[in-house]
């Protein structure tokens, strides 16, 4: 495992690259679906029912004890926050929450980046770091790569690995495979970072499929666009809800992201175009159909959808954001082997 060392200077490393996980997370960054392949994933999957009984049996665990992980959050969460503390305490750790950096004496008269990074690096065992701008989680890899790992909980419109990885799990879960699969991700798929990464994951499985529903505003970048089907992920980019495929096996909705939008005009006229009510969910969606969500919503699903069992966002998937983040977490720090 790699430890923290007094005096071990902190510095960029030339022309830095993230690691492939390739089955072994000790010591390794995670800020991108790009590190993972199929090995590492089913790695991953395989411990997650260890983590879940451990929490619900209420287990005392000391899988982390002496472990200290600080969460760096310079944008507002609530979930991804809260399970990743939640994580590290249910298998024995210490978390250090530092929300709203900016506001601190140092970040305030000018601390750079960086140097708040190289600073906190020095007193715990990895970071979980949220940024509201794109590359700042790789940057921050970059500054600390060899003494602590850092784990990318969602960096502007980039993008938002640990949902990712608990997505893919919840959809394997219901759907028994992660191959072969019908899916639509519906909302701001432009800006989405959880919907950047599931693409990803899922592109690396044969035979998936993927609808796209968002406005013209929001559709996906180009280049991501070309990229994603270069890499073998079938995508079918749809504007209606009528050509959504019916039966698919999951539904992945978004809220349009207000604070993307430079004025409210703009963002008015693209939020909520689409809702995935009951009767879109009746229309299109079949008995074993699930409906999903990354949370917070703003509307776009009803709460009376909320009562249909296909509707997981505030059940498995939810949950299983702690039992993901707890495998995780453990493997990083080199406790699970």
């Amino acid at each position: 495992m790699i430890r923290r060392h007094e005096g071990e200077p902190l510095s960029p490393t030339p022309e830095f690259n993230l690691p492939r996980i390739d089955g072994d997370f000790e010591g390794k960054h995670i800020v991108s679906l790009e590190q993972f392949d199929i090995n590492s994933l089913d790695y991953l999957f395989y411990q997650v029912p260890t983590m879940k009984e451990i929490a619900l049996d209420r287990q005392e665990s000391h899988l982390l004890k002496g472990d200290i992980v600080t969460h760096v959050f310079y944008e507002p969460s609530t979930r991804t926050r809260v399970s990743f503390q939640a994580s590290v305490e249910q298998l024995g750790g210490r978390a250090i929450i530092v929300e709203n950096p900016q506001a601190f004496s140092s970040v305030s008269k000018g601390e750079s980046f960086e140097d708040t990074i190289r600073t906190l690096a020095a007193y715990c065992d990895a970071i979980v770091l949220r940024h509201p701008e794109e590359g700042f989680a790789k940057k921050a890899a970059e500054v600390v790569n060899g003494i602590i790992p850092i784990i990318n909980a969602g960096d502007g419109v980039g993008e938002h690995p640990s949902q990712a990885l608990l997505d893919l799990f919840t959809v394997s879960e219901h759907a028994g495979k992660l191959n072969g699969l019908t899916g639509v991700m519906a909302g701001d798929i432009k800006n989405g970072r959880t919907v950047h990464s599931l693409m990803r994951g899922l592109a690396l499985y044969p035979g998936n499929t993927v609808y796209l529903l968002s406005p013209n505003q929001l559709r996906l970048n180009p280049k991501d666009l070309e990229d994603m089907k270069r890499k073998g992920l079938s995508i079918i980019e749809i504007d209606n809800p009528d050509d959504m495929p019916i039966n698919a096996d999951f539904w992945y909705w978004t809220r349009v992201q207000k604070e993307r939008f430079e004025n409210e005009e703009e963002y008015n006229a693209v939020n909520n175009r689409f809702i995935a009510d009951q009767a879109l969910l009746d229309k299109k969606g079949g008995p074993n159909t699930i409906l999903m969500h990354p949370l917070p919503r703003v509307g776009e699903i009803p709460y009376e959808v909320d009562k249909d069992p296909r509707a997981v966002y505030l059940r498995s998937q939810v949950r299983n954001g702690m039992y993901v983040r707890m495998a995780l977490i453990g493997l990083v720090l080199g406790r699970i082997k």
